[in-house]
């Protein structure tokens, strides 16, 4: 397999983002022949299993966006200690209905950027739970969990002294998704 799409679930909906920036940046760092595609997420109604039968458009777009790629990229800040409600509600949506998830078997990564001293390693954690149940392998290790005053610059790249260890994250990534992308 020399290609891969991987598709890539932002959990921040502002405007001036780090982690959109931190997903924005990523392709810049990755192999000829992979490619990131985000996925939008701010469109989504909340996540009602009444709609199971008929899933709006959005959900539809989102689903089939997943079912096509061959890997999942979660990156995420960490609210309240956890992931943000428009991400869960995201994944809520292309795992339902129950049976028919468009996640399972999908290599999953997780990073995310925040202004706090922990990084975002609880709404990590949180989501490593939601991942399992989704039946997504998920690389464990490195971890990725960043400051945004050590690692974007002001124009949405990537700091230098960040470089060489997303770099290494992201290889790790790649060739986990090579690994076990179907």
């Amino acid at each position: 397999m020399s290609d891969l799409n991987i598709a890539v679930l932002v959990g921040s909906l502002r405007k001036d983002s780090f982690n959109r920036k931190l997903a924005d940046a990523l392709p810049a760092l990755a192999a000829d022949g992979v490619r990131f595609e985000v996925q939008r997420i701010d469109d989504l109604p909340l996540y009602n299993q009444d709609d199971d039968a008929k899933p709006p458009e959005a959900a539809r777009r989102l689903k089939q966006a997943i079912t096509s790629a061959d890997g999942v990229l979660f990156v995420t800040p960490e609210y309240n200690r956890s992931v943000p409600g428009v991400l869960k509600n995201a994944i809520d949506h292309a795992s339902r209905p129950y049976g028919q998830s468009a996640f399972a078997g999908k290599p999953a990564g997780i990073l995310g950027v925040s202004i706090g001293a922990i990084g975002t390693a609880c709404a990590q954690q949180h989501l490593r739970t939601i991942l399992a149940y989704l039946d997504m392998p998920t690389l464990g290790q490195p971890e990725m969990f960043l400051a945004a005053n050590k690692v974007l610059e002001d124009d949405g790249g990537i700091a230098s002294g960040s470089r060489d260890f997303i770099q290494g994250w992201l290889d790790a990534y790649i060739g986990f998704v090579r690994k076990h992308a179907g």
